[in-house]
C-alpha cells in the first residue's frame, strides 16, 4: 500500500499562485507521500506538453509516482457530432497521460452538475447506452498504451455503487475498472461502508476523503456545505476527523487484500497543506493499526 495525494487537495494554493504543480510534487515528497494523482484544475497539461514533460521529469527526480490522472467527461450529448467531439477531447487527454508515462486514469461519463430530474434511475437507464459506448471507445483507445481507464462513483447520476457496477459490467473491458472513492457514496445518501463493500472487488485505485454530515432538517449554518441528492448536508473534512467511519473502511480494504495506491483527497475549509499532511499521516496510521 502506498499513500499519495491528489493535486486537488492543494487547489487553493494552486489557484492563488502560491504553488505550482511542480511545487506540489516537491511538497508531497517532503511530507511523506509516495505518489501523486493529477486533477487538472489550477493547471492543464492536455494543451501544455512542456508542462506535462516537466511534471514527468520532476516526479521522477523526486521519487514520486504519477499514479493517476482524473478528468471530467460527459458522453451524454444531444447530437452525434457533440458526442464525437467529446470522444476526441478525452482521447487527447489519453495521449498526454501516455506521454507522461501514467498507466491509470479516471473519466466521468456524465456532467457532474445535474438537475434533480437527471439524477433518477430512469434518466440513467435511458442514457446508459451513451455512457457505455463512450467508455468502450476510450478504454479500447487507451489499451494500446497499457492504460487502465476507470469510472469513479462521482457525479450524481453514476455515484451509487449499483450504478457504477451497471456501467462496469455493460462496458465489459479488461482495462476498465473503478476508482473507488470511499466518501462520494454519501453524496447520493448511500452508506459508505456498504458502497465500499459492494465495489471494492472492482477497484484499481482507492480515494480516501472525509465529510462532516448533518441531516436535512439540521441546517449547519455558514461554511462550505453542500447538499446531497436528498437534501442532507456535507462539508469536506480532514481524513479521520469527520463523520465517515474511516477506521472500519481501512480495515475492510486491508482485509480484502488490496495493496495498491491510496490517494488522499482534501476538500475542507482548513489550510490545505497542513490538512493534507495530517490526512496522509492519519491514513498511514490507520492502515498500520488495522
Amino acid at each position: 500500500m502506498k499513500v499519495g495525494l491528489s493535486t486537488y487537495s492543494l487547489l487553493n494554493d494552486l489557484n492563488s499562485g502560491e504553488m505550482t504543480v511542480l511545487d506540489v510534487i516537491d511538497w508531497i515528497a517532503a511530507n511523506g507521500g509516495e505518489h501523486m494523482e493529477m486533477v487538472p484544475y489550477g493547471y492543464t497539461v492536455e494543451d501544455n506538453h512542456d508542462l506535462a514533460d516537466a511534471i514527468r521529469e520532476r516526479a521522477a527526480s523526486a521519487g514520486i509516482e504519477l499514479s493517476n490522472y482524473s478528468l471530467p467527461a460527459n458522453f451524454v450529448q444531444e447530437t452525434e457530432e457533440a458526442f464525437e467531439e467529446e470522444i476526441a477531447r478525452v482521447k487527447r487527454h489519453v495521449d498526454v497521460v501516455h506521454r507522461m508515462g501514467v498507466k491509470h486514469m479516471r473519466h466521468d461519463v456524465t456532467a457532474f452538475t445535474l438537475p434533480k430530474e437527471k439524477m433518477t434511475i430512469t434518466w440513467f437507464e435511458e442514457n446508459l447506452p451513451l455512457m457505455v459506448k463512450g467508455s468502450q471507445i476510450i478504454a479500447d483507445y487507451a489499451a494500446q498504451f497499457g492504460i487502465t481507464t476507470t469510472i469513479e462513483n462521482h457525479g450524481f447520476s453514476v455515484q451509487a455503487s449499483d450504478r457504477v457496477q451497471r456501467v462496469l459490467h455493460a462496458v465489459d473491458r479488461p482495462n476498465f475498472k473503478t476508482t473507488l472513492d470511499i466518501g462520494n457514496f454519501m453524496c447520493v445518501d448511500e452508506n459508505p461502508i456498504i458502497g465500499v463493500m459492494k465495489n471494492l472487488p472492482y477497484a484499481s485505485l482507492v480515494h480516501f476523503k472525509d465529510f462532516y454530515f448533518r441531516s436535512y432538517d439540521e441546517h449547519p449554518g455558514e461554511g462550505e456545505w453542500f447538499t446531497t441528492a436528498y437534501g442532507n448536508f456535507l462539508r469536506g473534512a480532514i481524513v479521520g476527523q469527520g463523520d465517515i467511519p474511516i477506521r472500519k473502511i481501512v480495515k475492510l480494504i486491508k482485509d480484502s487484500g488490496y495493496d495498491g495506491n491510496i490517494t488522499v483527497e482534501f476538500e475542507g475549509m482548513e489550510e490545505c497543506k497542513s490538512a493534507s499532511k495530517i490526512a496522509m499521516n492519519n491514513l498511514r496510521r490507520f492502515w498500520e493499526e488495522a
